[in-house]
């Protein structure tokens, strides 16, 4: 693959959240290649990222365009087809939103590392819309309507998907009727040293915004008067601090220092929402700390719940536990049986569970499976 040439396709640069970790080690692993995104707010991601030859698209013209970026939806498919990928033999997308819809110039092999289909588009609609006014709404829907069959189209463009755990494998199945492998996003776990003692709160590490029910977890914790930290920004902010009580306490952003601290003082994480994968309960667990969290999307591959047989069937290799509906006394009745149960969770186990899904496992399986791809796309090319 020396004399390959590369180009990335990432959605946007305007944070380093668990998208940019995958793309951070995408560009270690292929450092001359060219990253090509819709728009770049700079200095926003890592290092690695940001010394990357870094082509955006019309909508970096847009002033202001990184803090409101989503209000410009219904053109993301023509910006990302603007790229001109001519000259590339490889096209590696990173792909939540329409990098997979990059135009793939004929020859070239396209390999997209998938988040998760358009995920306002087939999944959450109602958790990104809810609020909106009526009107705006049903023009969302129209928008929306165009581009999940623009989506569907553009899958034809993409040679293999991969994955980033078999909760996406199955949506990839469902609503785009391919097939995908699975290669769990790398997590900070190498790091992270001695397990921590048993701490006196409860934490949360999320973005603010609707479909991560935060608003969940403060009511449950308004009701018990449990202490509980939130790490992190976001449109609902405001929103929830009005309706928090006193001992809920909210921290904003986190580098990556506090953050460690964070989740070394803390008595659990707790996750309320579904996602793709979910690192921070796996980020939690390489501090043996156990995870309280909604039974579905990722948590159901990385928490070990009391109670079911995991690894070994023993309570004893539990890494946490589920709640089964999106209420507050589900999450209640779930934080009731971890504190019955706590001398169950073995925080040396726990951490154990957690690097399964370290970043060096990450880079090997990307770099082995590209390489396999690229020789079977040269047998197939030569056959032509």
């Amino acid at each position: 693959m020396d004399n390959m040439k590369v180009a990335i396709v990432h959605d946007w640069l305007t944070g380093m959240r668990g998208g940019e970790k995958c793309l951070e080690v995408f560009c270690e692993l292929f450092p001359e290649a060219r990253l090509f995104t819709l728009l770049h707010d700079k200095g926003s991601v890592s290092g690695t990222i940001e010394k990357m030859d870094i082509t955006t698209s019309f909508l970096q013209k847009i002033p202001g365009i990184s803090r409101n970026y989503r209000n410009f939806l219904p053109f993301f498919p023509a910006a990302v087809r603007s790229f001109d990928l001519s000259s590339y033999d490889l096209v590696l997308s990173s792909s939540h939103c329409v990098a997979k819809g990059a135009r793939i110039p004929a020859g070239a092999l396209h390999i997209c590392y998938c988040y998760t289909p358009m995920r306002y588009a087939w999944k959450f609609f109602n958790e990104y819309f809810d609020r909106e006014a009526s009107v705006k709404k049903w023009a969302i829907a129209k928008v929306i309507g165009a581009l999940k069959s623009w989506d569907l189209a553009t899958n034809k463009r993409v040679d293999y998907f991969i994955a980033i755990s078999d909760n996406v494998k199955k949506r990839v199945e469902r609503f785009y009727e391919r097939d995908a492998e699975v290669i769990y996003p790398p997590v900070d776990t190498d790091e992270k040293g001695a397990v921590a003692e048993k701490g006196g709160y409860y934490l949360i590490v999320s973005a603010l915004v609707p479909y991560k029910r935060v608003d969940l977890a403060v009511r449950s914790f308004n009701e018990t008067g449990r202490k509980l930290v939130i790490i992190g920004t976001g449109t609902d902010l405001e929103r929830l601090k009005r309706s928090s009580n006193g001992n809920i306490e909210y921290a904003g952003w986190a580098d990556d220092a506090a953050l460690k601290r964070y989740y070394a003082g803390c008595r659990a994480l707790v996750f309320p929402g579904e996602e793709d994968f979910g690192i921070v309960p796996v980020e939690a667990q390489a501090y043996g700390k156990p995870v309280i969290a909604y039974a579905g999307g990722g948590a159901l591959e990385t928490v070990v719940p009391l109670g079911v047989e995991g690894h070994t069937g023993k309570q004893e290799h539990a890494t946490g536990v589920f709640f089964h509906e999106q209420t507050a006394s589900s999450l209640n009745g779930a934080i009731e049986t971890f504190e019955r149960n706590e001398r169950f969770f073995d925080p040396a186990r726990i951490r154990q569970n957690a690097l399964r899904f370290n970043r060096d496992r990450f880079k090997r399986e990307v770099r082995e499976y590209i390489e396999k791809k690229w020789k079977e796309h040269l047998k197939d090319e030569e056959k032509k």
